[in-house]
């Protein structure tokens, strides 16, 4: 039996974003670094920015770091595989970013990907991203001063997932998705060989 798939058009991927960067600004503090997720948070951290941009203001840097996801395991148990399944192939080098060490200490940060499918990529980036922030806080002794993380994606899957994110980023709104769909396969338009095709693929869809 053929997996059902989804195809998603870049006018659709824009819309999302524009949605999301209109829940953010609730939130009142404005963003001051997004970091992507390689390959797919890419495209969507770059239209995001042009929406939370504020105009008169210097542009919002990006940070991309890079994660692998290996599902396929041994029979361990979920528990002491997740984590494990997640391997970095590129991080945030926080000597050169902005100049500073201490450059995400105090600041509002949006990690953008594309899909949160099993939530593991997410709660690793999330994780490691938060220990690297308190270990800098620690050192320089500014463990006072808080660090907002908040994270967007185009779609969510509604699924049991394998990993978590902290409540209180449900709770203060600030986990923004897109749309939430059902598990299925979705097809992003960075993904497509014939671009023609994708679109009037997703557009008989009503993903236009």
């Amino acid at each position: 039996m053929a997996v059902e798939k989804l195809y998603i058009s870049y006018n659709n991927v824009h819309k999302l974003c524009q949605r999301a960067a209109e829940e953010l600004k609730k939130g009142g503090k404005p963003i001051d670094l997004i970091i992507a997720i390689g390959g797919g948070g890419f495209i969507p951290a770059r239209i995001l920015r042009s929406f939370i941009k504020e105009e008169g203001k210097k542009n919002i840097p990006i940070q991309a770091i890079g994660l692998s996801l290996y599902e396929q395991l041994s029979d361990d148990t979920e528990e002491s595989t997740i984590g494990k399944e997640v391997v970095r192939t590129q991080w945030i080098d926080f000597g050169n970013l902005n100049e500073h060490i201490d450059a995400l200490i105090g600041k509002n940060v949006i990690i953008v990907d594309e899909v949160d499918d099993t939530r593991t990529t997410l709660h690793y980036a999330y994780t490691e991203l938060e220990k690297d922030v308190r270990k800098l806080q620690k050192e320089l002794g500014r463990e006072d001063e808080e660090t907002r993380f908040s994270i967007f994606v185009l779609h969510n899957k509604e699924k049991p997932k394998k990993a978590e994110l902290p409540a209180d980023m449900f709770k203060d709104g600030r986990y923004v998705v897109g749309e939430n769909l059902a598990d299925k396969w979705i097809v992003y338009p960075w993904d497509a060989k014939d671009i023609d095709d994708h679109t009037e693929k997703a557009r008989a869809q009503g993903n236009y």
